[in-house]
């Protein structure tokens, strides 16, 4: 247990600890953002900032993952707190953490084994076009100012880690948040800052329950809001474990993460945090920061707080150019660009799957209808492939009377009908044989299909042997098929 602590927590500590208080830095922007974004205090998102990262880095079933207040979530909640308030809202988050614990429980988190390559690849990229696109405002209709400070920003975020010995020991966009900071203190320029998004919360966040009266109108009330916040947030934490697995080349526990998500909103609505989720982006920040354990994700959520609440006066001064430089170097760094070189050697239905997803995406901004759309796409494209694995051959027997048919393959609701199609009906025989024993039968279209075969010869007065059924088909045919029971064909056939 001590190696196990030893390994998650303090393995890293100098790189952890950096990289936590760049991702901390970011943070505070984002979180004041989503914040006005949903409607709410800025200090809403902020706390829920806090709790959510402190509270994954022991709960949470990925290291090094970042998770927090974030946009997706947080345009899910703009009508609630329109039409309802900030307090119907924190109890929205305390069951939407409910409910992603009963998900965690019911092991949810097994269901990214059927979300495929192409789907996350373009779930990558849309969100960097994303986390670009929402960058552009600080960047439109502003001085030359905000432009130097942010190229000077990527210059120093690109450069720095050139330089012998300290470019490999100091995170470059820490580099950057510090040396701009600096420059704008003493230059004295005229440039949104951090102070300019909104006011920072000068106490320490408090224990309170949602002021809501608990009645079954309430619960109509924040139950469809719950649903979709669980099922947004544990997608786009689910997205951004596996993308954080390939980027450090670790497991993580999908379904632990699902319950630590769960905690995680619990205890952001019972401090006063609206519902949040992991952040592709700030995770990326840490990883390519250096983060990799635990300690990464709690000194983020931990200085985050001391920091808006001790060092306000310090952090307010810290101007936007700086985090949108650093933030561009995420969008260029999360941006899978092989995919785009890939886009003649995969297969089209690949290509069709990823930009799907990331113009749904983009479009929506909305990942999850994203995602959604790209995984009905990729089972289509995989139920029309598989459905065409199927080979049936025949053979006539010498007298010219009987006729063995060898079916080989799987037979599905895609390949029914050209199951059926491949007997000869018209033809003049006393017996066929149909040999299953190199074909899988896995539904009732397909038991339907070979009810159609099976009754079609009977009733042009051919004798019908069915041989080879695996198993699993054989239950299934047994179960469901009719070709046997005089009552159903009767029926099937139009009989009264």
């Amino acid at each position: 247990m001590i190696r196990s602590l030893q390994q998650t927590w303090f393995s890293n500590i100098k790189n952890d600890s950096l990289a936590g208080i760049v991702v901390a830095l970011a943070l505070i922007p984002e979180a004041i953002a989503f914040s006005i974004i949903a409607g709410v205090d800025p200090k809403v998102g902020l706390y829920a900032s806090f709790c959510i990262a402190v509270i994954t880095a022991f709960a949470g079933g990925r290291p090094a993952m970042i998770s927090a207040a974030t946009g997706a979530m947080a345009l899910l909640m703009v009508t609630l707190v329109r039409e309802h308030g900030l307090e119907y809202l924190l109890a929205a988050t305390l069951l939407t953490g409910v409910l992603q614990i009963v998900a965690g429980y019911l092991r949810l988190g097994e269901l990214m084994r059927f979300v495929s390559r192409s789907v996350v690849t373009g779930f990558v990229n849309a969100l960097a076009i994303l986390i670009f696109m929402a960058q552009l405002p600080e960047l439109i209709g502003v001085t030359w100012h905000v432009y130097a400070m942010t190229a000077a920003g990527l210059g120093i975020i690109y450069l720095f880690p050139l330089l012998p010995k300290i470019g490999k020991t100091v995170p470059s966009p820490l580099v950057c948040i510090v040396v701009l900071t600096l420059v704008y203190m003493m230059s004295g320029m005229d440039i949104r800052t951090v102070g300019d998004m909104g006011e920072l919360p000068d106490t320490l966040p408090v224990f309170l329950w949602p002021d809501v009266p608990l009645t079954l109108e309430t619960m109509m009330i924040i139950f469809p809001y719950a649903i979709m916040l669980s099922v947004v947030g544990l997608l786009e934490s689910m997205m951004t474990a596996t993308i954080v697995d390939e980027l450090t080349d670790t497991p993580s526990d999908k379904n632990r993460e699902c319950k630590g998500q769960g905690l995680a909103n619990i205890g952001a609505g019972l401090f006063g945090g609206m519902a949040g989720c992991a952040m592709i982006g700030q995770s990326v920040i840490n990883v390519k920061s250096g983060g990799r354990t635990r300690l990464s994700t709690l000194i983020a959520g931990v200085v985050l707080l001391l920091m808006v609440v001790f060092l306000s006066d310090w952090v307010s001064q810290i101007p936007m150019a700086a985090l949108v430089a650093v933030m561009i170097m995420v969008s260029i760094g999360t941006f899978s660009w092989d995919s785009l070189r890939d886009l003649k050697k995969h297969p089209m239905s690949t290509n069709i799957v990823m930009l799907a997803t990331v113009v749904v995406v983009v479009l929506t901004h909305n990942l999850a209808i994203g995602v959604f759309v790209g995984v009905l796409l990729a089972s289509l494209f995989f139920a029309n492939k598989v459905g065409r694995v199927l080979y049936i051959s025949s053979e006539m027997s010498n007298d010219g009377r009987a006729r063995n048919y060898q079916v080989v393959g799987q037979v599905f609701f895609t390949s029914a009908d050209r199951f059926v199609d491949a007997f000869d009906f018209k033809e003049t025989l006393e017996r066929v044989r149909i040999d299953l024993s190199r074909a899988h039968f896995w539904d009732i279209t397909a038991v339907g299909a070979l009810d159609k075969v099976v009754i079609k010869f009977r009733r042009e007065g051919t004798e019908v042997e069915i041989v080879g059924l695996n198993e699993a088909s054989a239950t299934i045919v047994d179960r469901f098929a009719v070709h046997d029971k005089p009552e159903a064909v009767e029926k099937m056939m139009g009989g009264h």
